[in-house]
């Protein structure tokens, strides 16, 4: 399918100046760091991006690969799935599995069912990717992008954050001519970033034909700046192993100790926090992405949410079962209905919202007239 001559219109002549005005000071960043590290000018620091100096260019890979700048969704899904944007509540999937690491280790130290972990842990010790870009902590618990090589780095990272981690200025930084093959865990702005990158072409960056891999997790928000503070004030944060925000009916963000202890908060004390550039994301599985990984569900604890959606996605995931990597069964009629569900009002939110911030256009957000009218409507 063609490239969509609007796209063209909308990223041609357009740079640093334009993504500082229309995206950052427009409360659309999210933080992914598609636009750091690639050049001098922007870098990602402490959940923001911030401009180390102005920049003239008028044609900018910084704007053309952000997430929130204008993507065109049909020429995206069609390109790497071979279908429009939009027939499937969940995107293309080959498979809809519950899934959990079988090796005991890689479950106890992973969420959930330690799924990311066992995949890219085959992954590499197959040869498949050299290394896989993911979000580390630091003693603080702060996210960065970290390059792991080893199973043993691996599991040092096997945790979630729930804050923005600028994954993606981990791959900008990487030697130009690198010939590392490379797997990305990635949330759903990560993945539609990497999209729009291995669509386009880069220049002067790491070469994307090496990016083999993207497993991308479910996300319905993330905890923007401010939260690192109150994280600060109300946890001991070097003592902790593990965040979690159990399914209901649990309500709570949880934070687990070294020691064994647990402290919990409302849900609704750190609301509040959410970045409002989520309020925009239409995305809740990170649908481009090679295979797709959320939590099971509070019926399921300990489970995997399992989505392989590309050739690459589901020969991974037999691999794995094969290897005995992986235990899997079916994702439970009840789980696929509510999971549609979610997703489905995710985009229907996010419609609305970009048609009342852009009065009746969608900003960034490139899908056909029909379905935005569908969405709009329903």
């Amino acid at each position: 399918m063609e490239e969509n001559p609007e796209t063209k219109t909308k990223l041609m002549n357009k740079g640093h100046t334009d993504l500082i005005n229309e995206v950052v000071e427009g409360g659309l960043c999210v933080y992914c760091g598609a636009c750091a590290g690639g050049c001098p000018y922007l870098t990602a620091y402490k959940g923001r991006i911030v401009v180390m100096d102005n920049c003239d260019r008028e044609d900018g890979q910084c704007y053309q690969f952000c997430p929130r700048t204008f993507t065109d969704m049909d020429f995206l899904s069609n390109k790497f799935f071979g279908e429009p944007f939009g027939a499937n509540e969940i995107g293309f999937s080959r498979n809809l599995l519950l899934a959990k690491a079988a090796d005991a280790r890689i479950h106890e130290r992973g969420q959930d069912g330690g799924v990311v972990t066992a995949l890219l842990t085959v992954a590499i010790e197959e040869g498949l990717i050299d290394a896989a870009i993911v979000a580390k902590m630091d003693e603080e618990k702060v996210p960065n992008g970290f390059v792991a090589r080893t199973r043993e780095q691996l599991l040092e990272c096997a945790r979630n954050s729930y804050e923005p981690c600028p994954t993606l200025q981990e791959l900008n930084g990487l030697p130009y001519d690198s010939t590392e093959k490379l797997g990305i865990v990635s949330l759903p702005c990560h993945s539609a970033a990497l999209s729009k990158m291995k669509a386009y072409k880069t220049r002067n960056r790491v070469n994307l034909e090496n990016v083999n891999l993207i497993i991308g997790l479910f996300c319905g928000w993330t905890l923007a700046e401010g939260f690192h503070g109150y994280l600060q004030d109300n946890f001991d944060l070097k003592n902790i192993v593990k965040f979690d925000i159990p399914h209901s009916p649990g309500h709570t963000y949880d934070a687990y100790y070294k020691d064994g202890t647990k402290k919990e908060v409302e849900l609704e004390d750190i609301r509040k926090y959410i970045n409002p550039a989520c309020d925009y994301c239409w995305d809740m599985t990170a649908e481009f992405s090679d295979v797709s990984v959320g939590s099971g569900r509070s019926k399921y604890k300990g489970w995997n949410t399992l989505i392989p959606r590309t050739g690459t996605g589901e020969k991974l995931v037999e691999l794995a079962m094969e290897k005995g990597v992986l235990e899997t069964k079916p994702l439970p009629e009840e789980n696929i209905m509510n999971l549609k569900k979610a997703c489905l009002n995710k985009k229907k939110s996010a419609v609305r919202k970009l048609s009342k911030k852009y009065n009746g256009d969608l900003g960034y957000l490139g899908i056909s007239h029909t379905l935005k009218e569908k969405l709009l409507s329903d």
